[in-house]
């Protein structure tokens, strides 16, 4: 792959990925659809957009993955839509990115990697920035739904883990994204029992979007350019999504950028990035 079309790939992934961010943070603000729709009209429409690339490619009955993986990603989406109910764009995907990488670092610890001290400052830094952020005061977010934008980052970290056991990632993704609409049909169920379900056109089609195109697409071209990037480039790169969510927040939803969120995202992406771009210690 020359590095032109190698370039374009991230660039529209990471876009597709900060999208996702965008098109939740605007459906369950300027719209009337709640999260439980908005989390099933996006695991449907991504399974549906993901069966027919198969489908297109002749693997319409080859999708594998598997239920564990499909529960993490329905949590994931689940937890992403209830916190942004009340969490701005750049904030949330500030936790999000955090919450991954401190469970992807958790579980390379649980392994038993040995970590330098530069890694370690870096670790350190960047629950410091954690820290930080939710800490009480006039700028912090709301702390349920934080907390709720951290289980989804938890999720999500635990979906990448289970995906690196080798395979197709489209026929994984594929097989997962299926698996998850049952459940996020139920959810869609148990939010009508209790009333709490509301749909309109401007809320579907930002759904629409975001399952179709800033996740199956989106995952689609990153798969595509993964395995000419190393793990380290490919996790460093993904440092850009929040940097990218926030300032599109700041131009498309005219969200603010306070000094807090500025301090901390610079200590948790700053720390996130000495611990990926540092080597393991020799054992």
């Amino acid at each position: 792959m020359s590095s032109g079309r190698l370039f374009a790939l991230v660039c529209l992934a990471m876009l597709a990925f900060a999208g996702n961010s965008l098109l939740c943070r605007v459906a369950l603000r300027d719209t009337d659809i709640d999260p439980a729709s908005f989390t099933a009209i996006r695991l449907c429409s991504g399974a549906l957009t993901l069966w027919l690339f198969l489908l297109l490619r002749s693997q319409g009955r080859q999708a594998t993955g598997n239920w564990p993986s499909a529960l993490a990603l329905f949590l994931y989406a689940g937890l992403f839509s209830y916190a942004y109910t009340q969490l701005e764009a750049g904030a949330g995907a500030l936790l999000l990115f955090g919450a991954v990488q401190v469970t992807m670092i958790g579980y390379a610890l649980f392994q038993g990697e040995r970590f330098t001290p530069l890694r370690w400052l870096g670790l350190g830094i960047a629950l410091a920035g954690l820290i930080g952020l939710l800490l009480p005061g006039l700028s912090a977010p709301p702390l349920a739904s934080s907390l709720l934008m951290a289980g989804a980052g938890i999720a999500w970290g635990v979906y990448t883990l289970r995906g690196r056991t080798g395979g197709s990632p489209a026929l994984a993704s594929a097989g997962n994204f299926i698996r998850s609409a049952p459940l996020a049909l139920l959810l869609l169920g148990a939010a009508w029992l209790f009333g709490e379900v509301e749909i309109d056109t401007a809320g579907v089609l930002w759904a629409l979007a975001s399952g179709a195109l800033a996740s199956a697409v989106g995952y689609l071209i990153w798969y595509a350019a993964l395995p000419h990037i190393s793990a380290t480039n490919a996790a460093t790169i993904q440092l850009s999504v929040p940097v990218i969510t926030a300032i599109a927040g700041i131009i498309l939803l005219s969200e603010t950028l306070s000094l807090r969120l500025l301090l901390t995202s610079v200590a948790i992406l700053g720390g996130i990035a000495l611990v990926i771009r540092q080597k393991p210690a020799a054992t």
